[in-house]
């Protein structure tokens, strides 16, 4: 057990070496004390500088857990304690981790398939044609996939045309999943995103996933796939007399489709791979593409102001919904902690200059379509096998990442960011 003592605090502020020289001393402060003290320096102040982990004798607030060493010390090794303890911890762990996040025979998170496939489309006698005000989006703010679907709606300016219900995460109040929906939501009356389910598909068996794309006149579920959702919206136009913005313009689509694929394994999969691992090897396979992958986007970002060249398109959209939540909860709750984006200057840019984009007046701006300190919240309280205390971090906020700064990789006017379609 460690104690620090005034003459412990003397030592170190008698060597310059490793105060001075490390950290900056002001005439106040801990770390500011004269390293010549007066000789008749009071004994009270050094019993007020002493400090204990174990607190002070007689202390009654100190709380010492079971004390399970002191007590069987002499009848049990501490080694076979220790090593009960922590088999029984994992053992607990892995349950929960495969219950959160299914693994495969490796270790290693697989992403489950998803179970509606349906479209909306503008085809003769669809089962889902394109009607302004029929179709309706289940979001929650720390899901990447549902900030992929908001994304589209702000950039295309869609968000007149299709509601939101945007849910909280709270695994304790909702009957399956994690999702619930404060207030009841006012298409369905359902209090969770399960019962969602069950309205559109009763005695539905299977994961309540978000996000999912809604037909509020058949009261069915359209699809619950992120990536079938954005290309979609992008496909359909609601009224065709304003200028369309294409994501997934006709010349771009095979090298799109290419970095999505890149994108998704290594970096918005990939994070999730390294948090959600269960084995030391599925973490470490996972860490290298990680980071292998942001050093080539960090590396053609040096060159190009978006993936695809001098305009957004649907291969950016989505890589910023991990790239925005990477430092603030990846980091840290996903053990990506070897580099942040903040050491990656290219990245860094692109994140601000993407958030900072133009959107059609009257809808969603980009920065509604996430809330940094509500993501982290969410991450670290509701993710329990990954931080059982449930303590969350203070940071970083969108401040202490300054994503207010200029970006200065070029013009904002909205035709010189985007692709629009020929009308």
């Amino acid at each position: 057990m460690m104690v620090v003592t005034a003459n412990c605090l003397d030592t170190h502020l008698a060597r310059p070496s490793l105060v001075r020289g490390r950290y900056p001393i002001s005439g106040t402060g801990l770390l500011g004390a004269r390293v010549s003290r007066p000789a008749n320096a009071s004994s009270s102040r050094a019993r007020r500088l002493h400090c204990s982990a174990a607190g002070e004798p007689g202390d009654s607030k100190v709380q010492g857990g079971f004390r399970l060493l002191e007590w069987t010390g002499k009848l049990v090794p501490q080694s076979a304690i220790v090593k009960g303890a922590k088999f029984t911890w994992k053992t607990t762990w892995e349950a929960f981790m495969k219950e959160l996040a299914p693994q495969d025979a490796k270790g290693g998170y697989s992403r489950p398939k998803y179970t509606f496939d349906d479209a909306i489309s503008a085809a003769p006698s669809t089962k889902y044609p394109v009607e302004s005000g029929r179709y309706h989006l289940y979001t929650g703010n720390a899901c990447p996939w549902c900030h992929r679907c908001l994304l589209v709606l702000a950039v295309r300016g869609l968000s007149p045309h299709i509601s939101v219900t945007p849910m909280k995460d709270d695994a304790e109040k909702a009957t399956r999943g994690g999702w619930i929906i404060p207030g009841r939501d006012p298409v369905t009356d359902a209090a969770d995103l399960y019962a969602v389910y069950e309205k559109a598909q009763p005695g539905y068996i299977g994961r309540c996933t978000a996000p999912v794309l809604f037909d509020k006149k058949t009261m069915k579920i359209v699809t619950n796939e992120s990536s079938e959702i954005v290309r979609m919206l992008n496909e359909i136009d609601f009224d065709p007399k304003v200028p369309a913005v294409d994501l997934y313009p006709t010349g771009l689509r095979e090298d799109i489709d290419r970095m999505n694929k890149f994108v998704y394994n290594r970096i918005s999969n990939g994070t999730y791979k390294s948090g959600f691992a269960t084995t030391q090897k599925a973490y470490d396979d996972a860490q290298m593409d990680l980071y292998m992958g942001l050093d080539e986007l960090e590396d053609i970002l040096s060159s190009k102001r978006f993936l695809m060249g001098d305009r957004f398109t649907e291969a950016d959209l989505c890589l910023f919904p991990t790239v925005m939540r990477f430092d603030s909860s990846y980091a840290v709750l996903f053990k990506c902690s070897r580099k942040r984006i903040a050491d990656y200057p290219n990245l860094s840019k692109w994140m601000r200059d993407v958030l900072q984009l133009p959107c059609p007046p009257g809808g969603l701006k980009v920065a509604d379509t996430f809330d940094m300190d509500d993501a982290r919240r969410s991450y670290f309280e509701q993710l329990f096998p990954l931080n059982p205390g449930g303590i969350v971090p203070s940071g970083p906020t969108e401040a202490d990442l300054r994503l207010d700064r200029p970006p200065g990789r070029g013009s904002q006017l909205p035709e010189d960011v985007f692709f629009y379609k020929p009308q």
